[in-house]
C-alpha cells in the first residue's frame, strides 16, 4: 500500500535527490506536466542517468498521454529502467491505455523483458475518462491502481478546487468502487496544490481515506509527513487487529468463523482488513 507518492520533475536532479531520501512510499519522476515541451528530450535523458542504479524507493515515472507525439519516445526511454511502474497521463478511454500495453508489450519483446512486466497507473482527470472508469481499471492485466487527477478534473466541471473539495465525493466514490470491481488496488488520491496550508492538506487526506483510497499524491517533501499520519493506523488500531488476527485464527482451528472481539463481530472480512493493518505496520517498522 503506498499512502504517499511524491511527484518531482524528471529533469531536475536536486529535488529528484531529496524526493529519493524523504519518507514518502514512492516517488514518481515526471515526464508531463513539470516538463516543459522543449525539455521533454533531456528530461528522458536525465531519467536514464538518475536510475543508472535501483532507486532507493518505489519509483514511477509518470509518461505523457496516449494521445501525445511523445508517448513513443517516452515508452522507449522508460523500459527496461528499475521502476515500480508508469502512470499514464489524461487515460481518457481504454483504447487509449490498451494502445499503451500494446506498445508495452512491444517494447518489452524488442529489449527482452518478461511480457507484462511493467505496471501501469492511469490517471483518471477528466469527466471522459471518470465515466469509462470501470472499464479502464479493468481492461488490461497491467493496471495496478488508478490515480485521481482532481486539479484537472475540477477545472473541467467548474469547481473551485481545493475550496469546493466536497464537490468531488462523487468523482472519488466511483474510482473506489471501479477498483474493487477491478481487483486492483484502492486508488491514489489527488494532490493538493496548496502547500502551506497543511490543515487542509490533512482535511483532504482524510477525505480521501475515509473514501477507501490507499494514500495520496504529493508535490512537496514537506506534504509527506502529514498524509502519511492520516493513511497509517494508530496504534490503538494496530493493537486491535493483532487481537482480531489471533482470535479470529484460534477460533478458525476449532471450527469457528464468527466470533466477538471487544464486543465487536468479527467474520472474514474483518479478520482479512485487520491482516492488512498488520502487514502495513510490519512494514513501516
Amino acid at each position: 500500500m503506498l499512502r504517499t507518492v511524491l511527484f518531482c520533475p524528471a529533469n531536475d536532479m536536486k529535488k529528484t535527490g531529496k524526493a529519493m531520501t524523504s519518507e514518502a512510499d514512492a516517488v514518481t519522476l515526471d515526464l508531463e506536466d513539470a516538463v516543459a515541451y522543449s525539455q521533454k528530450a533531456a528530461a528522458r535523458e536525465s531519467l536514464k542517468e538518475i536510475l543508472t542504479l535501483p532507486p532507493p524507493k518505489k519509483t514511477f515515472v509518470r509518461i505523457n498521454a496516449a494521445s501525445s507525439p511523445y508517448i513513443l519516445d517516452d515508452i522507449e526511454a522508460v523500459t527496461g529502467l528499475p521502476l515500480e511502474g508508469l502512470m499514464l497521463a489524461k487515460a481518457d478511454s481504454t483504447e487509449e491505455v490498451q494502445r499503451v500495453d500494446w506498445l508495452l508489450g512491444l517494447m518489452e519483446q524488442k529489449k527482452g523483458l518478461p511480457p507484462g512486466r511493467i505496471r501501469l497507473v492511469p490517471f483518471i482527470e477528466s469527466s471522459r475518462g471518470m465515466l469509462k472508469a470501470s472499464e479502464i481499471a479493468s481492461c488490461t492485466p497491467r493496471i495496478k491502481a488508478l490515480a485521481f487527477g482532481g486539479v484537472d478534473f475540477s477545472q473541467e466541471l467548474g469547481l473551485r478546487y481545493p475550496a469546493e473539495s466536497e464537490g468531488l465525493l462523487f468523482a472519488r466514490s466511483r474510482l473506489v468502487i471501479a477498483s474493487a470491481s477491478a481487483g486492483i488496488e484502492p486508488p491514489l488520491d489527488t494532490v493538493y496544490p496548496d502547500i502551506r496550508n497543511v490543515a487542509m492538506l490533512e482535511h483532504e487526506a482524510e477525505i480521501a481515506r475515509k473514501a477507501g483510497f490507499q494514500g495520496k499524491l504529493v508535490i512537496h517533501p514537506t506534504q509527506v509527513a502529514p498524509v502519511n499520519r492520516v493513511f497509517t493506523p494508530t496504534p490503538q488500531e494496530f493493537e486491535y487487529a493483532r487481537k482480531v488476527v489471533a482470535a479470529f485464527d484460534e477460533a478458525e482451528r476449532s471450527g469457528t468463523a464468527v466470533i466477538q472481539v471487544e464486543g465487536r463481530l468479527v467474520e472474514y472480512p474483518i479478520y482479512r482488513r485487520a491482516l492488512e493493518i498488520l502487514g502495513l505496520y510490519n512494514t513501516k517498522n
